[in-house]
């Protein structure tokens, strides 16, 4: 045999052996097609320089500023505010800008505007009446010490201003300069408007000057219309306003008053030093002080208030002859915050059911636990004012109704006082997301009332259960129809409440006590208020951030949870005991939002076991075998004991022996188990 053949021989012999090894056919394993579309990778946009892959700002991110100087006067006998503003903005983004669109949000009030055509006129956010709307005049563009009288149009809520020169990119800079004056809504939209007393009116103004749309790196200019129910996407910047109004009124507002000697008297002014000092309530104009002339200053004609705010996007006011007016210290560290709360007399409760006379020291809490537990409280005053609006948040001053009491004045106090932190610190875009800053306040909101009402020790398991209890019932209702991923003002006004605030703040708790626990997700939840503070961060950012902190791929949960309408289904599909007398329960995802299973087993002795199946079981299957040891009887199997989840069919959640001996069909509730 010469040394090829056996070369060849060895060779053929090896191939024959490794044949001989290699195992059978694969059987095919049908993988079920809602599992593919469950855990598929979610199609979020690419980093690029201005927004990186882990949910960061990116290197070369960039955002432009809106500077503000208005002299604004009320009008009390025609109720209308007239005003004369200046914008000074600029211009930091790489390319230079041939326009300009500014909000002109009065216009919505008028009885032909889009949102007349959108919202009923008995709704929410209705206010329609005959001369409502700005009258504009005098607009001029300064740049470079040259003035021009610019091309601008108003269509509905929105007014473009065309630029003769671009505006260059990388820091250019402009003014634009108007006046303005309309009628104040009697009811505005529920987010500002004029309450009558018995001491006079109760002013809240609120989307009362025109103000810059936000330009950025996602979709360039933002001039979506306001019809009504998505609120504000704005520039950050500084606010100088003077304020004019009668001599009987006081006026709260955003920012510090630079006047104090000009509108208060000695005796306010030596109870606001006190109460800075104070953590009990301090009255700055009491019950009985309010509306009378020892309230003001010497002097004939009206007064003017002056303000100014920094690093705000926002400013709001609230003016009246009725106020009382009450103060104390809130402690948050490396700030000096006063809580304050303004309010006629028809706010004040009884001892059975406290009313405004509570307020600041809601305001107290709310600042303070937040400022705790996600990140300081910014500013250096904290204003709750009792008028016509429901509830709605500005910077440092909140509008909450007059009528509120007990409990239900709390909720709605922390509520807005936790938008402090979204979306006024972290700016996200309201009328496109609105989740992004009513989703992720009512999530921290469960756990502020928790501390309040003496519960902070406890797990926070009946909130979370309350939330699911009802993100289930919706599901299966027609609310439940509509993804949390779509524009404000496309959801429909009855399912608002629940795709806004309540079925984010539900999958934020769910995330939180039972998919990666509090530890991991807080740290990643402050982190994305820390990196996006005063910034503009889109869905997609806040995704990576969790992602990036907590460690874990969630796509699965943000596409169920937040892109579909995927309903979560846990059920107990068998209870199989063998001949060796071991057991398996076998578990199954009947819905397409496939949460990590937990199941609790009880044994003939009375002891128990509790079993967690990840996420990642069902990657390629519906079901899960648990494996029971020989010699151990189970007698019940429950899966989320806790009841925590939104489970849309607790029906076949439960298996027993009992039930499957006197059933004729050896089947549990709901299912084909037996024992």
């Amino acid at each position: 045999m010469n040394g090829r053949f056996r070369v060849v021989l060895a060779f053929l012999t090896g191939v024959l052996l490794l044949a001989s090894l290699r195992p059978g056919p694969l059987q095919a394993q049908e993988v079920p097609e809602h599992n593919l579309e469950s855990f598929e990778p979610l199609d979020l946009p690419d980093p690029n320089e201005f927004r990186a892959g882990d949910g960061r700002p990116g290197n070369e991110y960039w955002q432009n500023a809106a500077d503000y100087q208005i002299d604004v006067k009320l009008d009390t006998a025609s109720n209308t505010l007239s005003g004369q503003q200046s914008i000074t903005y600029t211009n930091r983004a790489p390319q230079d800008l041939d326009r300009l669109w500014v909000q002109l949000e009065q216009n919505y009030f008028r009885p032909d505007s889009r949102g007349a055509r959108v919202v009923p006129s008995d709704a929410r956010f209705s206010g329609f009446f005959e001369g409502a709307g700005y009258d504009i005049s005098d607009v001029q563009l300064r740049r470079d010490g040259e003035t021009i009288d610019p091309s601008f149009d108003v269509e509905g809520t929105r007014m473009l201003v065309e630029l003769a020169e671009p505006l260059a990119a990388n820091g250019g800079t402009l003014t634009l300069t108007l006046d303005w004056s309309f009628e104040i809504p009697k009811y505005g939209a529920d987010r500002h408007g004029r309450l009558d007393v018995d001491e006079g009116t109760v002013y809240q103004l609120a989307q009362w000057y025109p103000r810059m749309y936000v330009y950025d790196d996602v979709n360039g200019w933002n001039p979506l219309p306001y019809l009504g129910q998505g609120e504000y996407y704005l520039e950050y910047g500084t606010f100088e306003v003077n304020i004019t109004v009668p001599r009987s009124h006081i006026v709260a507002a955003t920012g510090r008053l630079q006047n104090p000697e000009e509108v208060l008297t000695e005796t306010q002014r030596e109870r606001l030093d006190e109460a800075r000092g104070s953590r009990e309530t301090v009255h700055i104009i009491t019950e009985e002080e309010a509306g009378t002339g020892a309230t003001r200053p010497d002097g004939d004609g009206p007064v003017t208030w002056r303000y100014e705010a920094e690093k705000v996007r926002d400013f709001s006011w609230a003016s009246s002859q009725a106020f009382i007016w009450d103060a104390a210290d809130a402690e948050v560290e490396g700030q000096e915050v006063l809580a304050q709360s303004f309010y006629p007399q028809e706010g004040i409760g009884s001892d059975q059911n406290p009313g405004w006379e509570k307020s600041t020291e809601y305001v107290q809490h709310s600042v303070e636990f937040y400022s705790d537990t996600y990140a300081p409280y910014p500013y250096p005053n904290a204003i709750n004012v009792a008028g016509i609006v429901g509830g709605m948040e500005y910077p440092q001053i909140m509008f909450c109704s007059y009528e509120a009491r007990g409990r239900g004045l709390f909720g709605v106090t922390d509520h807005e006082f936790g938008h402090t932190w979204f979306p006024m610190v972290v700016g996200t875009d309201e009328r496109r997301w609105v989740w992004m800053d009513e989703g992720l306040n009512t999530f921290m909101n469960q756990y502020s009332a928790l501390a309040y009402y003496g519960d902070g020790n406890v797990p926070p398991r009946r909130a979370l259960q309350n939330l699911s209890r009802v993100t289930a019932s919706t599901m299966k209702s027609p609310m439940g129809d509509q993804p949390i991923m779509i524009y404000a003002d496309h959801m429909r006004d009855q399912a608002l409440g629940f795709l806004a605030y309540r079925k984010p703040a539900n999958g934020l708790m769910l995330l939180r006590e039972y998919v990666v626990g509090p530890e991991r997700f807080d740290a990643a939840f402050t982190a994305f208020i820390d990196r996006w503070a005063y910034k503009h961060p889109k869905p997609a950012d806040f995704f990576r951030t969790i992602e990036d902190v907590t460690g874990e791929d969630l796509d699965w949960f943000w596409r169920s949870w937040f892109y579909e309408t995927d309903v979560v289904d846990h059920a107990v599909a068998s209870v199989q005991t063998r001949a060796d007398s071991s057991t398996t329960v076998t578990v199954k995802q009947n819905g397409d939002l496939m949460l990590p299973i937990t199941a609790q087993m009880t044994f003939a002795d009375g002891s128990t076991e509790t079993r967690r199946v990840p996420a990642e079981a069902f990657f390629t299957q519906d079901t899960h075998d648990l494996t029971v040891a020989e010699g151990r009887t189970v007698e019940r199997v429950v899966l989320d004991p806790q009841q925590i989840l939104p489970d849309v069919n607790r029906q076949d959640n439960t298996w027993s022996a009992s039930d499957a001996d006197s059933d004729s069909g050896g089947t549990p509730a709901g299912d084909t188990s037996q024992r």
